[in-house]
């Protein structure tokens, strides 16, 4: 099976390709879920992605640099010559798209990047992290 699912940042805006615009590429940026050892700051994975199609207009219109995207997909490896070299390709292939945050959000976001040339990515939007409650605050 070849499935890949990813919460994570875009690092650049989206760029159109084809004909008509059906083809999107762009970076998301992948928060480990575990801090560096030597650092203490949380690494993040750089992966590439491509989508056609509808899939794409819905990325290249909906999304900008430092939005957060959940996508679904699969992993795709490729290679061509340029230059008499061989040049071997990585890339996730979307699928499926997913708003994981809302257009207000968003739209600050956007806002903000005139300021804030890097975007840090906090521990508090990482998803995955464990969550301290109680037993007594479970609505079950």
């Amino acid at each position: 099976m070849n499935s890949i699912s990813l919460i994570g940042n875009l690092v650049n805006n989206p760029q159109t390709y084809g004909e008509n615009n059906n083809v999107v590429k762009f970076m998301v940026a992948v928060q480990r879920p575990f801090k560096d050892k030597q650092t203490g700051e949380y690494e993040s994975d750089f992966v590439p992605c491509i989508a056609f199609s509808k899939t794409a207009e819905i990325i290249s219109n909906n999304f900008n640099k430092g939005n957060k995207i959940g996508i679904t997909g699969r992993w795709q490896s490729g290679k061509f010559e340029k230059d008499g070299q061989t040049i071997y390709t990585n890339d996730c292939v979307v699928e499926n798209v997913t708003f994981v945050e809302s257009k207000s959000k968003q739209q600050n976001n956007q806002s903000n990047q005139s300021f804030n040339a890097k975007q840090p990515v906090s521990q508090d939007d990482n998803p995955f992290e464990n969550t301290d409650i109680s037993e007594s605050e479970l609505p079950f």
